[in-house]
């Protein structure tokens, strides 16, 4: 992310503590489901099927289309707003989040993670922009593979030696987020879960803050 404006940066990594801080609550909350790690739900999935677990396929199927959903929704309200994008998704993301813990303070179950998977989806497109690839801020797989190809390349003299710095700060976010969110969880129960709106919301107010410095999305190089 060499030419990534540095503001940008710093939220991506915040945007990755968010995820790690959500999935970390689901995951314990609800039996071993994701909220945003996909690649998690689908081998749930497909252990669900081979294993004649309907239970268990349905709600990881459900947490797949959700999280889809949420990456068309954000598609649309980029397409919509344009030049305000990146605020009105994580308002988007906040009003998902909110609702979300209204649910589990209501009636904890499975019906909560729908919530939160359409958040995360939603949440990927908050650093994008049509025609140019990005940062996946609620999933590492990609990030570590690129750590490491930025690793190699330095190790092989390319001239940016610290290019791989980035990814693994995005990583170290994801982590920290699911600390605090496991925690949380077992400090409060699904009462912590009413912490990741306000955190969504206050990030929400730093991009309208820092709109006019943006002028482009956060490309990986």
């Amino acid at each position: 992310m060499q030419r990534t404006e540095s503001p940008l940066i710093v939220i991506a990594i915040c945007l990755a503590a968010l995820a790690g801080f959500v999935d970390a609550l689901a995951f314990t909350s609800l039996g071993g489901f994701f909220a945003s790690f996909m690649s998690g739900n689908t081998t749930r999935l497909g252990v669900g099927l081979g294993a004649n677990l309907p239970g268990d396929a349905a709600v990881a199927g459900s947490l797949v289309m959700s999280f889809v959903s949420g990456v068309i929704l954000a598609s649309v309200v980029t397409r919509w707003r344009q030049a305000r994008f990146r605020e009105s998704l994580m308002l988007v993301v906040t009003a998902l989040l909110v609702a979300a813990a209204t649910v589990a303070s209501l009636m904890p179950g499975p019906i909560v993670l729908i919530f939160l998977a359409m958040a995360m989806g939603c949440e990927n497109g908050i650093l994008h922009r049509e025609g140019e690839v990005t940062v996946g801020v609620t999933y590492m797989t990609g990030s570590l593979v690129k750590m490491g190809q930025k690793l190699a390349g330095a190790l092989m003299g390319d001239p940016d030696r610290w290019a791989w710095a980035a990814y693994l700060f995005l990583w170290l976010g994801f982590i920290a987020g699911a600390v605090m969110g496991a925690a949380s969880h077992a400090r409060w129960g699904w009462q912590a879960l009413w912490l990741a709106p306000i955190a969504s919301a206050v990030l929400a107010f730093a991009l309208l803050r820092m709109r006019p410095r943006l002028s482009g999305p956060v490309v990986v190089h």
